[in-house]
């Protein structure tokens, strides 16, 4: 009489059992799919801001922040898209408000000074800079400072942050680049020549540097070229560029000579060049 009811309790049990196993594996298939689409979806927030088109990235984080409006890191993407599709005064009032959040780390105010630089409001710049601790350090960080400096004519402060800025990063050029035309507007011709030429040297493909270099040479009344790697079209651009510096100086003969050769030295018509010579033969 005793067997139904075991075998009753045994199914049951087994039942129990079944559903429980069946309950447990759905919450672990769940948590595993969430775990696939946070991965997932940061990756495509990475490809977002790095090799998406920039103007894609900004739709992408704008429909992605609009469905979910407290999530900072998206607040976040959508600043750093703006900011990269060239829309820095929409990434103003996003930064504004990410870094009002609790969530916001000194990076972001770092990013809120770029933003602000970009959109000309050196004043609030230098008040985000000044909000961020002296303790916390960065490449970005100095680079900003230095341009803020700059900007105040502040020369002693900005050397400082440039040498410190540069000594933070492995890529420099573009720094030696900036403090080298800051050396350039103070008038101080042959150290601004040098720290073009630094630039160049450590990016043989930045043409600002090499044409920064030739401002520098001809506002010295040196019009040769430097010695720098540059191909046909570049040198006759810095050709160009000797030449309408010397033009500057008072010196039109020698402007007269460069600009021919520019002329003949670029592979094709150098509309440029032939405008300027005309100019100044009439």
């Amino acid at each position: 009489m005793r067997h139904p009811l075991l075998v009753t309790l045994g199914l049951t049990a087994a039942l129990g059992l079944s559903a429980c196993e069946e309950i447990r594996g759905k919450n672990q298939v769940d948590r595993a799919m969430s775990a696939v689409n946070a991965v997932d979806e940061n990756n495509l927030s990475d490809i977002m801001l790095t090799v998406a088109d920039a103007d894609e990235a900004v739709n992408y984080f704008k429909r992605a922040a609009a469905d979910n409006p407290d999530r900072m890191d998206l607040q976040r993407g959508l600043a750093k898209s703006l900011v990269r599709a060239g829309r820095a005064t929409e990434a103003v009032p996003v930064w504004r408000k990410v870094t009002k959040s609790t969530e916001a780390t000194n990076d972001d105010r770092v990013d809120l000074a770029d933003a602000l630089i970009r959109t000309g409001q050196w004043d609030d710049a230098d008040a985000a800079l000044d909000a961020i601790p002296p303790t916390f350090e960065s490449f970005k960080r100095y680079r900003l400072e230095a341009m803020v400096a700059d900007s105040n004519k502040e020369w002693k402060k900005a050397d400082s942050f440039y040498e410190t800025a540069i000594g933070l990063t492995t890529r420099p050029a573009s720094v030696l680049n900036n403090w080298g035309y800051s050396k350039l507007t103070r008038g101080d011709y042959s150290e601004a020549e040098r720290l073009f030429g630094e630039a160049v040297r450590n990016d043989p493909a930045l043409f600002t540097a090499k044409n920064n270099i030739v401002l520098a040479r001809g506002a010295q009344r040196n019009y040769s070229l430097p010695v720098i790697p540059m191909d046909q079209v570049e040198r006759a651009q810095l050709l160009h560029t000797l030449g309408l510096s010397a033009v500057k100086q008072g010196d039109v003969e020698t402007a007269k000579g460069l600009l021919r050769e520019a002329i003949d030295t670029h592979p094709q018509h150098f509309e440029a060049a032939v405008r300027s010579l005309r100019a100044l033969e009439s």
